[in-house]
């Protein structure tokens, strides 16, 4: 497994922000890819160089400043702390960013570590949200009539002012052309309009006459102007349509309740004394599942368990009374079957007169609220059994809870401290560190992640990893805070070891980004490459072999199975000279703690010298086996000498015994 500062130095890579680290000087001392590709420059040109250079000229001062008193004393600072801040690109460009700082080293080593954030994009879509949102707002609560249509008048868009005001539904005129609310003796009004729109021009409070869908006539001031596509071309045309009648204003009354009604979160629900439904809102649809079309008119008892068939008769009679009822909590049924917590305010309703002739009733879901409470116990249980040290506090630095893992991790039983200042644990040198914590939290920080050191009630001092978070009243009020601590020890001694014994391995060892660069190495892969450690940090991966494509998809292959073993390559030594090396690469991903790929390890032996000791040992077999080819040869040929020979004597033994007289010629010649 790789150290932490191993994966610190592989997320310097693999994280999406740029990264820059600063010195107390101002001099930048390390930065990523991706703060390359937002400035504009490339590595070689912002290291060493003073940190404004990436500020506008206009904030340099003050940056300078602010950076002094941050090494003075230095406070984390996160992303999306609101501030208004600007980057210089290296084409002179600015642009909005979002910065945290964090602080890395003692003393004068100190480097703080900037995370920067283009915010181009997002200011951009913010503002066009907020756009779209504050239009459809508009539109959709607006107490005027607004339709859109095309050029043909077949009808687009048709909000519910519009619903109201003319009487068809969405869903009955959205799609159609919209003829229909237009007098017979005023169809030329129509073409006049249109033309004056395609036109590209507005039509301004044009009083005229409109039909709604029961048939009756009713005066109106119409607003019609262009709506046009990116291109600026006129493609269709948007209304806005008032009632221009003295009654309308009455009338506009009414709808607006309707429409906070309509549009209320809350289910809200009325019904006569007898449980009779009457009106029924969308909320109401959404919470039980039965549309107004299916409900109203009909009993309320439909909504109440089985179990329960006194609840309704006796809140009826307690409305007839006059009595209100809030925060009433029962169980109601959906129309799907399923029963679920509620809490019932109910009104009674009353006539002119002040008689009581019905009852309102808001009904809201707590099954959240008892999913949450629930929730508060398991959590009480799990903090108590925890093996971690969990505490809370004040804002104001007293400590309210203290787990039984927290008096094993610090010695301190929870008589002893809960009422104390968290500050007991604190080592010297470590004062400040709360105040800035608590500082965040209140800035509204939602977490604070800090490695750090604290004491123990016997005075030993131990590393812990602690997750700090803000705790909150009912309205939503920060008034405190959640610390869960774990000893690290045991982790620090595992990195400290791990280090050692990467150093003093013989095989190369590297770490590697997701996107092939190498973020750390040790000594050997010094030895092995002949380049520096601190050149080979930042650099490809793949560059140092004699077949960077080859280095590269065996790298791709380290993803795909997530490890390799035992695959050769060659390494060209940059040492001026044509040396290579032939290594064997093992290789395999390491992960965060979330469990998400974060980088390669890999290891290679140079294994040189056992190649050319087996070409060699090739060589020597090649040049046996020609020797052997060469014996065999001859000692055919000697052979066949031989047996020559010996046809040859016994072709002369023959005559000497059968050979013809003077008087017998030879007749086999």
């Amino acid at each position: 497994m790789p150290s932490q500062e191993e994966t610190f130095e592989g997320l310097l890579e693999a994280v999406p922000d740029a990264l820059v680290g600063v010195n107390e000087s101002g001099e930048i001392q390390f930065v990523n890819h991706q703060t390359e590709s937002m400035f504009g420059y490339r590595r070689g040109a912002l290291v060493g160089a003073p940190i404004e250079m990436l500020v506008p000229e206009s904030l340099r001062e003050v940056h300078k400043a602010h950076r002094e008193r941050h090494f003075a004393a230095a406070t984390p600072r996160p992303i999306g702390t609101d501030l208004r801040l600007r980057g210089r690109r290296a084409d002179g460009s600015e642009f909005p960013v979002d910065i945290s700082l964090s602080s890395s080293g003692p003393g004068k080593d100190m480097v703080v570590i900037a995370a920067v954030r283009d915010k181009t994009d997002h200011e951009k879509a913010d503002k066009e949200r907020d756009q779209l949102i504050r239009l459809s707002a508009v539109v959709e609560f607006s107490g005027e009539a607004i339709i859109s249509s095309t050029l043909d008048s077949t009808i687009t868009s048709w909000n519910p002012a519009a619903e109201r005001l003319y009487g068809y539904s969405g869903e009955e005129i959205v799609g159609k052309h919209g003829g229909p609310l237009i007098p017979a003796d005023r169809t030329d009004e129509l073409k006049a309009i249109l033309d004056t729109v395609m036109a590209g021009q507005t039509v301004e409070n044009l009083e005229t006459i409109r039909i709604r869908k029961d048939g009756t006539a009713f005066p109106v001031s119409l607003t019609v102007s262009p709506i046009r596509d990116a291109d600026g071309l006129v493609i269709g045309s948007s209304t806005i349509a008032r009632d221009a009648t003295s009654q309308r204003k009455a009338f506009e009354a009414a709808q607006l309740m309707s429409a906070v009604i309509e549009f209320s979160g809350e289910a809200i629900i009325t019904s006569t004394l007898e449980g009779i439904i009457t009106t029924w809102n969308p909320a109401a649809e959404r919470l039980y599942g039965y549309s107004s079309q299916e409900i109203v008119g009909k009993s309320i008892q439909p909504v109440a368990p089985t179990d329960r068939p006194d609840e309704i008769r006796s809140i009826l009679t307690r409305i007839r009374a006059g009595e209100q009822i809030g925060h009433f909590e029962t169980v109601r049924i959906r129309k799907d079957g399923t029963a679920f917590p509620v809490s019932l305010t109910l009104s009674p309703i009353r006539d002119k007169d002040g008689g009581v002739v019905g009852v309102c009733v808001i009904s809201r879901d707590v099954t959240r609220q008892r999913q949450a409470l629930e929730s508060a116990q398991r959590l009480a249980a799990i903090v108590e059994q925890s093996d971690e040290a969990i505490v809370s506090g004040t804002l104001d630095d007293i400590i309210t809870t203290w787990n039984p893992g927290a008096e094993r991790m610090f010695g301190y039983s929870r008589e002893e401290v809960i009422g104390r200042s968290a500050s007991i644990t604190i080592p010297q040198g470590y004062e400040n560190e709360i105040p800035a914590v608590l500082a965040r939290i209140r800035a509204g920080q939602p977490v604070v992640r800090i490695e750090t050191d604290r004491v123990r009630k016997d005075g030993t001092v131990i590393p812990i990893s602690a997750t700090i978070s803000p705790n909150h009243d009912a309205d939503g009020k920060i008034v405190g805070t959640s610390t869960i601590a774990r000893d690290m020890t045991t982790q620090r001694q595992a990195a400290e070891l791990s280090r050692s014994m990467i150093e003093a391995s013989l095989d190369s060892m590297v770490s590697i980004s997701p996107d092939g660069m190498i973020t750390d190495a040790n000594e050997a892969t010094v030895r092995l490459t002949g380049v520096p450690r601190d050149k080979l940090i930042g650099t490809s991966f793949s560059g140092y072999f004699t077949n960077p494509e080859k280095a590269e998809a065996i790298y791709q292959k380290v993803f795909e199975k997530g490890f390799i073993t035992d695959y050769p390559l060659t390494l060209r030594h940059r040492d001026g000279r044509e040396t290579y090396t032939e290594v064997v690469y093992n290789a395999s991903v390491f992960r965060d703690t979330g469990g998400d790929v974060i980088g390669v390890f890999a290891a290679a032996r140079d294994v040189t010298k056992q190649i050319q000791a087996q070409r060699e040992v090739a060589h020597q077999q090649a040049r046996e086996l020609d020797r052997l080819a060469e014996l065999e040869r001859f000692q055919r040929l000697t052979v066949g000498r031989e047996l020559k020979m010996i046809e040859l004597k016994k072709e002369i033994e023959y005559l000497r015994t059968y050979g013809p007289t003077e008087s017998e010629p030879d007749d086999r010649h």
